[in-house]
């Protein structure tokens, strides 16, 4: 039986406070894992050999830690999320940020997942003309394009609509220029090299239409049609903590205001939101690089920087919404050769690239919840500090309890510096 006295899959106070042999054994005892898959976590366990085929130039294999956040409420459903990071007390304020918003949880809402396709054509002598003859075209294009996708039509998805847009007259340098949008559902596919060959392979036509040459022809990470949408709700008594929880909500609410006004705020807001996000990502084997950059150029649509996330007073708590483009797949990428991927797929229970999306997203917004708490009250350093203390205590060459005896003292002297460490590990190895 697991340490925990509780059938909760993912409220387990005092977590981080067990070895890791102990957290093992309570994500064997309570999820569909099995213990031997947790060896695709274990030091080593990528291949040399798998890793020079997914990647080239392979001289080795970089590691990173492996973690999973708790306290998580997703859509009524009790959730462990993968993260893989290397930044200190990210893990755990999201997991802090989740208890205190463990009443009524993380409520998502996810678009069809569509994403575009863009096909260019330059050289063109008349663009309104072309424009208009590729509008006339789209049905047929349409057509050929799901012709060319019939597995993922039997699914449900495939091409849904196709666009033309005038980006430049016939006098700039590159004469009429015509951009083709291709609007493909993918469903649990990340989607971008189906996207790229049915662009390839349209590209020729289009440009026959168009009377043009065709240019680039390739995926836009910018899926602002492929969105989601996270909530939460949390009272005063949970943000109070020892604290007034009214001046808790109050300045969290002036901080999300804050980020709304200052693009340089607004910057660091969304890296918080980010830093969620991306580990849930990279645990689980997606391209956490499109959707950072898709991420920042939807901050920038309206032509200003914005946060991502809100937050507003709503009576004796606080509401906050997350919305951004988030393309995730369950197939294909690294979940193909990458155990450790398809490990945190099973440990958070995805099988749906919509739920890998709503639980990602989860991460964020109480990523982004646990920042501005510890700057609307104790200040960030304090938390963060703390837990950075204990690498620097690694660092010095502290192992098994000394860790974390060299940490507490570090933490307590203020000095976080290796050379610090150092020292208190001698003083201590000393007196042993």
């Amino acid at each position: 039986m697991s340490e925990f006295e509780t059938r909760s899959v993912s409220r387990l106070p005092g977590f981080y406070r067990l070895d890791i042999a102990a957290r093992r054994r309570h994500l064997v005892d309570t999820s569909s894992v099995d213990e031997e898959r947790l060896a695709s976590i274990d030091p080593g366990a990528l291949p040399i050999e798998v890793a020079d085929a997914m990647i080239e130039n392979v001289i080795g294999v970089y590691a990173l830690p492996f973690a999973v956040a708790v306290n998580f409420v997703v859509d009524g459903i009790e959730t462990l999320i993968p993260m893989v990071i290397e930044e200190p007390s990210v893990v755990a304020a999201a997991s802090n940020a989740a208890r205190i918003a463990w009443p009524s949880g993380f409520v998502t809402s996810a678009s069809r997942p569509v994403m575009i396709g863009q096909i260019q054509i330059t050289m063109i002598e008349d663009v309104d003309a072309a424009a208009a003859a590729l509008s006339e075209a789209a049905s047929d294009l349409l057509d050929d394009a799901r012709r060319r996708l019939p597995r993922l039509v039997e699914r449900g998805g495939g091409p849904v609509a196709l666009e033309a847009r005038i980006l430049a007259r016939e006098d700039s340098p590159d004469g009429g220029v015509v951009v083709v949008h291709l609007h493909v559902d993918c469903r649990d596919a990340m989607g971008a090299n189906l996207i790229n060959t049915l662009c390839e392979a349209l590209a020729e036509r289009v440009a026959q239409i168009a009377r043009g040459r065709p240019g680039v022809r390739v995926v836009s990470n910018l899926s602002d049609e492929r969105t989601i949408t996270v909530r939460c709700h949390v009272d005063d008594d949970a943000l109070a903590e020892g604290g007034n929880g009214a001046e808790a909500r109050a300045a969290i609410a002036a901080a999300s205001r804050f980020a709304e006004l200052d693009p340089y705020r607004a910057t660091t807001h969304n890296k918080g939101i980010m830093n969620g996000v991306d580990a849930v990502l990279l645990a689980t084997g997606q391209d956490w690089r499109a959707v950072e950059a898709g991420a920042h150029a939807f901050a920038a649509r309206t032509g200003a920087y914005r946060p991502l996330a809100v937050w507003r007073e709503s009576g004796r708590g606080l509401d906050g919404c997350l919305v951004m483009p988030l393309a995730v797949g369950t197939l294909g990428g690294a979940l193909h050769t990458h155990p450790a991927a398809r490990l945190a797929l099973e440990l958070a229970n995805i099988e749906h690239a919509d739920r890998l999306a709503a639980v990602a997203a989860a991460a964020g917004l109480a990523s982004n919840l646990a920042a501005l708490r510890a700057l609307a009250t104790e200040g960030i350093q304090r938390g963060h500090m703390s837990l950075h203390a204990r690498g620097l205590a690694l660092a010095a060459g502290a192992a098994g309890e000394l860790v974390e005896q060299v940490a507490v003292e570090l933490s307590a002297c203020g000095d976080l510096t290796t050379r610090r460490a150092r020292e208190i590990l001698v003083r201590l190895t000393r007196s042993v």
